[in-house]
């Protein structure tokens, strides 16, 4: 089932994008604040942007300097009533554009006053602005000087210079300042969550039957590998914990065999139809008791058991040693080989799981059922077919309902299943049922360990 946590990743990139996000609103308050009551410092920026904008219509080369009024400042210095004023002169004092009458010449500089670098003076203070100022551009081998001027400032230019101030100056800037946090942000969390990642794979493959299987903690983070070494602590008490868990089954197993032995004995001495029944129950507890020992014994086993096995001669060895007692039960047994296949198993417990899958037909199938084992170019089934008719089918309802189902013959199967990396299944068929035990393509004994610390 996939988490529907979000990634760390983007938890701190979000946390980064809002810590961000707040830093430019407080720092265009902070812009806002600064420019906003400083006329002194909104004139000089309107001084700046205007003339640059006009110096930007400046053509030619000295004799030939020409000028054309951009598009963009058109509705505000083409005539001399809009509130804006403008004029471009050379060095010399050559005009080469004004929209200022003769009243209005008296805010600028004479023409015979050599141009300064930057001036201004203003007009009338306080909001609207009402200002004069120029700044000197070079063209060519020539001086321009871009002069401006504004009465009550009726289009309200002063907001496009501060859009313009804070554009510049705040939003481009933090926008690359962001990419680069985010980006340095983001491949420094990838980096140091790599171990991470590797120790969810670890456990992940952690095989809880194995003592020696445990995260590893070599080139973790501290924190990491806390945590880790944390989760190998727990884990050993799990183990341990399991330890006892069979140390107790297998020793209640052993104190229980003995005295179950002696009642066989005694009983086997009284010469009563009712005596022989106490015999049959008796035994079904001694294979019950056989079974927890062996359920108990599968909580942990020697992985360097493995080894390379051929399915057929497996079956065919189980089946040739349990023939006699199923025909005594008045059962048929057969094997099938359709082909050979080798996989890595523990042979004694394969063979429990083909001998289990052998008894449960026998015991919980009517007298003549058919059983047939086959190896399967996937694995090993055990088929059981009841005889058609009635008869056949009456007997397995009884026998089914007296036994109680499968028994804990399955559970020793499934896990064996579980320890082999193989799959388990078993389900009804018209006359039966049949139980496969299937290895994967690529068969592997159960879960990958971790490397040993």
């Amino acid at each position: 089932m996939r988490l529907a946590n979000r990634s760390l990743g983007a938890i701190i990139m979000g946390r980064v994008v809002f810590f961000a996000v707040l830093a430019m609103l407080l720092q265009l308050l902070v812009v806002f604040s600064d420019y906003y009551w400083n006329d002194g410092e909104l004139s000089r920026l309107f001084v700046e942007q205007e003339t640059e904008r006009l110096a930007d219509g400046v053509s030619g080369t000295a004799p030939n300097l020409a000028f054309t009024l951009p598009e963009s400042l058109a509705a505000r210095y083409r005539s001399a009533d809009s509130g804006y004023v403008a004029r471009l002169r050379t060095d010399d004092g050559r005009i080469l554009f004004t929209s200022c009458n003769d009243d209005c010449e008296r805010h600028f500089l004479p023409l015979d006053v050599r141009p300064p670098n930057f001036w201004l003076r203003t007009i009338r203070p306080g909001k609207p602005l009402s200002l004069v100022g120029g700044r000197a551009f070079a063209a060519g081998n020539k001086t321009i000087l871009v002069e401006v001027a504004t009465t009550g400032d009726p289009q309200d230019v002063l907001s496009d210079v501060l859009w313009n101030e804070v554009l510049d100056h705040m939003i481009v800037p933090m926008s690359i300042l962001l990419v680069l946090v985010m980006g340095g942000t983001l491949l420094s969390v990838r980096k140091a969550l790599r171990p991470v990642q590797a120790a969810a794979l670890a456990a992940d493959a952690i095989d809880p039957f194995d003592p020696r299987s445990h995260l590893p903690t070599v080139g973790m983070p501290l924190e990491i590998a806390h945590l880790a070494e944390a989760v190998n602590r727990a884990f050993g008490r799990v183990g341990d914990l399991m330890k006892s868990q069979k140390v107790l089954t297998s020793g209640i197993a052993h104190e229980v065999r003995t005295p179950l032995a002696a009642m066989k004995l005694e009983l086997s001495r009284i010469d009563h139809p009712r005596a022989r029944k106490a015999e049959d129950d008796l035994d079904e507890l001694v294979r019950f008791v056989g079974q927890l020992t062996a359920l108990a014994r599968l909580d942990s086993f020697d992985r360097s058991l493995f080894r390379d096995i051929d399915l057929t001669e497996i079956a065919s060895e189980v089946v040739e040693s349990l023939a006699p007692w199923v025909y005594e039960h008045q059962h048929s047994l057969a094997l099938e080989a359709s082909k050979h296949r080798v996989v890595p198993a523990v042979d004694g417990l394969l063979k429990d799981a083909i001998r289990n899958l052998i008894e449960n037909a026998v015991r919980h199938t009517p007298p003549g059922t058919a059983i047939v084992v086959r190896t399967i170019g996937t694995g090993i089934e055990v088929e059981d077919s009841r005889t058609k008719g009635g008869h056949g089918q009456h007997a397995d309802c009884q026998v089914s309902e007296r036994s109680g189902g499968m028994g804990i013959g399955l559970k020793i199967v499934q896990q064996i299943a579980v320890l082999h990396g193989a799959v388990f299944t078993h389900a009804q068929t018209g006359y039966g049922r049949i139980a496969q035990f299937r290895f994967q393509e690529n068969p592997a004994p159960g879960p990958t360990p971790a490397q040993p610390q």
